[in-house]
């Protein structure tokens, strides 16, 4: 079995052919911290860290590194509304946003570069690109010039009527073609920014991730990933930057493999300010927990779109409770539970075929009732090792399910209740049985009547 991820570059699914096997090396482009991460900055950091698993079941070593965008014109944009310092409100959203993810159960990064600790970088860059005539300085501005790089729309596959549609922010007068891109741009006092042979100024975003994934993991490497809408013009300047002055001006001298996700829309309309249906990470991880916030980014394969629903949030927390009292009526089997079966890790090397493994998962939760005992254990493994590489399933099921709460106010009454419910029920007094029930759902509490007695919970 082998993986196979769709490549962006070739517009097919390939079997994945690392580099070097013995170090897989990822490139991920990362947020720019000057608010709270969204639900669609959440997918990517989910899905980038579902490939990393993924990818460590095969190979030995895998080095993932994801940047931080820490000077962006919204970056000085949200320090003029709130009158903070640029390095105070940058600061403060890296921990929000790696805490946000941690709750998603996203690992760190290997390396988590940030572009201010790489401007020297970036000057050097700009300076080769012109003494190969890629860019030009034109009023202080350094910018690339989109029709010296004859490969220029390789990954987006735009035509260039497209690529200017595309590019056009504002149509500068020192621009020598409508495409052109700035590397960099002065930036006038008190604005931040730093010397460089054109004037004081700050680089352009494309920039930055050309540099710090050199740096971080050399040339080429393996995978270069991030949202769809990166594609065009962050990805395809990359590489305009970066293959410009490599030594076969070959795009597969940057990454051999481009890999995007799909956007997230919410009740079926685009996430935007104007429409006021932005949904924040920090927000929903106050109201849910964080597996069913990742099961749920991981529920539809991830080159689709995903709409955001809260019935598909409560879908997923259905299904992550039933799985979870799976495994705890599997409690008193002791297993390491190593790889999940070949079908299973089949799906997972089928470009991440999410979808087909959690029907899987549930295919193996639907066995357990009439299950031998043997099987009960492949079982617990399936569930316990596709969980740990979906990054589910990862509390104790007791905790999780919040049965038998004993520190939980009024424990020792809602215990009464239950023994006199029992006691009824053993009497065949079935109508004082059901009352109690009615009584103690009135106090928030579901019972659950199991081969080893009966079990309960706070209503959630």
């Amino acid at each position: 079995m082998k993986l196979q991820i769709q490549n962006t570059l070739s517009g097919e699914k390939e079997i994945f052919t690392p580099i070097d096997p013995s170090h897989v090396k990822i490139y991920a482009c990362g947020p720019t911290v000057y608010n709270y991460a969204h639900i669609g900055n959440a997918r990517m950091a989910v899905v980038n860290d579902l490939l990393v698993r993924v990818l460590k079941t095969q190979f030995k070593k895998v080095t993932y590194v994801s940047n931080i965008t820490d000077i962006d014109d919204k970056i000085i944009e949200a320090s003029k509304e709130t009158g903070e310092d640029i390095n105070v409100i940058t600061s403060k959203y890296i921990e929000i946003y790696n805490n946000d993810m941690a709750a998603l159960g996203v690992n760190l990064p290997d390396i988590q570069p940030r572009a201010t600790d790489h401007i020297k970088e970036m000057i050097e860059l700009i300076q080769k690109l012109i003494v190969e005539n890629k860019a030009y300085e034109k009023d202080g501005h350094v910018l690339f010039h989109v029709p010296s790089f004859e490969q220029y729309g390789v990954l987006s596959k735009r035509n260039r009527d497209e690529q200017i549609a595309g590019s056009r922010v504002e149509v500068a007068p020192f621009k020598k073609d409508p495409a052109d891109f700035v590397l960099w741009k002065p930036s006038p006092s008190p604005l931040p920014g730093w010397k460089s042979p054109w004037g004081f100024g700050r680089p352009g975003w494309h920039l930055e991730c050309s540099v710090m994934s050199e740096k971080s993991l050399g040339l080429p490497f393996d995978i270069h990933s991030g949202g769809i809408d990166l594609v065009f013009p962050h990805h395809e300047n990359e590489i305009a930057q970066t293959c410009s002055i490599s030594k076969n001006k070959d795009t597969k001298d940057f990454a051999a493999y481009w890999f995007h996700n799909g956007f997230v829309n919410v009740e079926g309309e685009k996430m935007s300010k104007s429409i006021g249906n932005i949904k924040l990470v920090h927000e929903l991880n106050k109201k849910y927990k964080g597996e069913v916030l990742r099961l749920t980014l991981l529920s539809a394969h991830y080159k689709q779109p995903l709409n955001w629903t809260e019935e598909i949030i409560e879908q997923n927390s259905k299904m992550l409770d039933r799985l979870y009292r799976v495994l705890l009526e599997l409690s008193e089997i002791n297993i390491d539970p190593g790889l999940p079966s070949n079908s299973i890790l089949e799906a997972f090397l089928d470009d991440l075929n999410t979808p087909k493994v959690i029907a899987k998962l549930n295919e193996e939760a639907n066995g357990v009732s009439s299950a031998s005992d043997s099987k009960k254990i492949e079982i617990k493994k399936n569930l316990l090792s596709t969980g740990k590489i979906l990054g589910i399933l990862e509390n104790d099921p007791e905790n999780w399910l919040g049965y038998n709460q004993n520190s939980a106010e009024n424990s020792e009454e809602i215990e009464r209740l239950i023994n006199e419910r029992n006691g009824a029920r053993r009497s065949k007094n079935f109508s004082l049985a059901d009352s109690i029930r009615d009584t103690l759902k009135e106090k928030g509490i579901e019972i659950e009547d199991t081969d080893k007695g009966t079990i309960w919970r706070k209503s959630r």
